[in-house]
């Protein structure tokens, strides 16, 4: 389960301000092929059909080896989003999940949070499932999100981890 990035994430919002109280956040981003909203529980079954798809994908270029695993329920799907909303909400960090078009599907998630790194204001990770990892997809991702990111959130200097590898 994410419960130790989203701890990680939360401990980082809570020492300042993440983005100003004026800055108004994306909420609905359509883009070439996808679009993003904020992860919250009227997409739990999404994320957990998206993620339980791919565990093996996702241990291996996302996360530190031990989410998702087979264990998730659907109340821990759900449990885990209403926190990625509640922080959204909170201005402290803002979880997008990454959806086709018409919305039917999850194709992976986008997390921007407060970053740890020393000259860093933020941090953007992602991740895509399996079968779009095959199609090329995070690398289309990564590149429009750091155009996004640029050109639509106040950040100086973000920190983006390095690329998975197949």
């Amino acid at each position: 389960m994410r419960t130790l990035f989203s701890f990680i994430l939360f401990c980082g919002a809570v020492f300042g301000q993440f983005v100003a109280p004026d800055f108004k956040v994306p909420t609905d981003v359509k883009m070439s092929g996808y679009r993003l909203v904020p992860l919250g529980p009227d997409l739990a079954k999404h994320d957990f059909d998206a993620y339980m798809s791919s565990i093996d994908h996702l241990r291996a270029t996302f996360s530190s080896g031990n989410w998702p695993n087979d264990k998730i329920t659907m109340a821990d799907a759900t449990k885990d989003v209403e926190g990625e909303i509640a922080r959204f909400q909170a201005r402290k960090s803002f979880t997008y999940a990454v959806l086709t078009p018409d919305g039917k599907r999850e194709l992976g998630c986008v997390y921007i949070s407060p970053s740890r790194q020393p000259g860093f204001d933020a941090q953007v990770r992602m991740w895509v499932t399996k079968a779009e990892f095959d199609k090329g997809f995070e690398t289309k991702l990564r590149a429009d999100m750091k155009a996004w990111v640029a050109s639509a959130w106040p950040f100086k200097n973000v920190a983006w981890p390095e690329k998975p590898k197949k």
